[in-house]
Parts: structure tokens; sequence; C-alpha cells
């Protein structure tokens, strides 16, 4: 069987099952299966191997159930990074680019205007990418914490961009962490380290050392979850999607903590969800944050929301 002809039945077969971009999808599934990119597909329509098109019929059963296609490659592209996901790790969305592009643009601006410390980094215990529940800074002029770290998409992103910063990720789902700690692996990525551990726990002996902490944390409303698309709702974590009954319990445990863990004109940035950002902005102006700036995403939803902590 020809790779054009199994094209159009998988096109066929995926639109009955209800899903939406049949074309991308099958063209992607049967590239992966192949080992080959889509225009190879196209110009040489290479001939299919009988063992393949039985594993091509399973992946598409399995889409045709709603699994995410995500989870059925086993990977997606985030930022140029290739990204391992799977069942009980989140699969990081496209307006999370535009928060890791923002917090590019302002670590930036940080590494100029801050001092560098005058002391070596704190705390004991814990291994670099280990899964201890303390954490040991290693020595950098820079420090970044991503909250609520999922598959590490986030932290392995500005790791990458900033090679001589060193970049933390906490979450409380081991599954997460163990995903993080392959996806730094697959992207030669060093300077990064996860740890299993919720919110600042891990962290709770490095107290005013972060030039930057940055989150995607759980922000749907609780109510909500059972309206999201099946292919989120009964397959993605529930956990790494429950914000509570206003979708802010997250927010309300890291904003006032924030603080104690920020340098001076330290910086504090969160993917909102949607009309949550007058709610969170005035969580951080309480808790005395300063210089609070809100970005629209490609949509214009207020999107990310900016705040620095003000000199000591």
């Amino acid at each position: 069987m020809n790779s054009l002809y199994k094209l159009r039945t998988a096109r066929e077969f995926l639109k009955k099952s209800g899903i939406e971009n049949t074309i991308r999808e099958a063209e992607m599934i049967i590239s992966r299966l192949l080992g080959i990119d889509r225009v190879t597909l196209y110009r040489d329509n290479p001939q299919i191997p009988e063992k393949c098109i039985s594993k091509i019929d399973e992946l598409l059963r399995r889409r045709a159930k709603r699994e995410p296609l995500q989870y059925i490659l086993g990977y997606t592209e985030f930022c140029g990074l290739k990204i391992k996901v799977g069942k009980g790790v989140l699969i990081p969305r496209p307006e999370t680019e535009l928060l890791v592009e923002k917090a590019i643009k302002i670590f930036r601006i940080q590494r100029i205007n801050l001092p560098l410390p005058p002391h070596p980094p704190l705390g004991k215990g814990g291994q670099r990418g280990g899964s201890n529940s303390s954490l040991i800074l290693h020595p950098s002029s820079f420090n970044l914490l991503d909250l609520c770290t999922g598959c590490g998409c986030i932290a392995l992103a500005l790791a990458r961009e900033f090679p001589d910063a060193q970049v933390y990720g906490t979450d409380i789902s081991e599954i997460a962490i163990r995903y993080a700690k392959e996806n730094a692996k697959l992207n030669k990525i060093k300077n990064v380290a996860f740890i299993k551990g919720s919110l600042f726990k891990p962290v709770k002996k490095s107290l005013n050392t972060f030039d930057l902490i940055v989150s995607n944390p759980p922000y749907i409303k609780r109510n909500d979850i059972k309206n999201l698309q099946i292919e989120i709702k009964d397959w993605e974590p529930v956990k790494a999607l429950d914000g509570g009954e206003d979708g802010l319990d997250y927010y309300r445990a890291i904003i006032p903590e924030a603080k104690n863990y920020l340098k001076e004109c330290g910086c504090l940035m969160f993917e909102l969800g949607v009309s949550q950002a007058n709610g969170v902005r005035k969580m951080a102006e309480d808790a005395g944050f300063v210089n609070i700036s809100l970005i629209k995403d490609y949509a214009g939803i207020n999107r990310i929301l900016i705040a620095k902590s003000s000199m000591l």
C-alpha cells in the first residue's frame, strides 16, 4: 500500500470519529511511523510495509478514542525543543510559549541591571536533578525558578536561552518530574534541576535567591473542567488543570510567598486564565509587588502578568 492512499483512508477514518484537523493529524501519524517528514511523504509516496500498516491503524484507533495526538506520538514541540509527553503530564500550549518569550526579554534586562551576589548560593541537601524534597543551589550569578514545572518545558526553554544561569523546576507530581528530567537529557540541557515537591517547599532554605520566578499553574475553575474538550478532560491530569472553585487557588498560594524568594527587584511572572487578570493583579498589589503589568495573547486575552519585588 502506498502512503498517499493510506493517508486518504486515514483522513476519512478520523473524520468519521469527529476529529477536526484530519489532514494534519493523519500526516503526522503516518510520517511518524515511517520515520519521514511531510515533504518526503508527498514527494516520494513510499510504500508502507505490512507491519507498519497495522501499527498506523493502532494509532488511528487511539486517536479515534480522542486520546491527544501528542500522547500518541510521544512528544510535542515547544519553543524549538522536542518535549516528551504522555499520560500523567500536561501538554504544553502555544500560550505558554508567549510566557517564555516575555520571560526571556525580562530576564535579559534583569541580568544587565542586577548586581552579582556577594555570597555563594545558599541551601543544603538534595542533588542536582534529584527527587529529594530539598534543594541545593549551584554556583551561578543568576537563578530562575519555575513553579508547577510539569514536563519542564518552561524551565528547559529558559535554561537553553541562558546557559550560564541555573534554572530550577518544582512539581508535586512524580510523573511530571520524571518527564522533565527525561526532557533535559533529550535536549542536552544541563543547567537545570527538577525537584519533586509542592511549590516553594523544595526551596525553603533558599530565601531571597531568585532573579525570576515564573509559573503556569493550574487555573481552570473546578466546575469548568467537565466542559473542556474530551482530549483534555478525559486524558490530561486533572491536578494539572484544577485551580479550585474560582481558578485562583495557586495564585493565592504563590504570590504572598514569592517575595521571600526573590532578590531585590526580582520578577514574578504568571500565565493567566481567561478573566483572571484583575483578581491576580489585586493579589500582587496586596502583597506589595510593584510595576505590575499585563500582556495580552494573540487572541487579545490578558494572558501574562509581570510583577516586580520592591527594593528592600
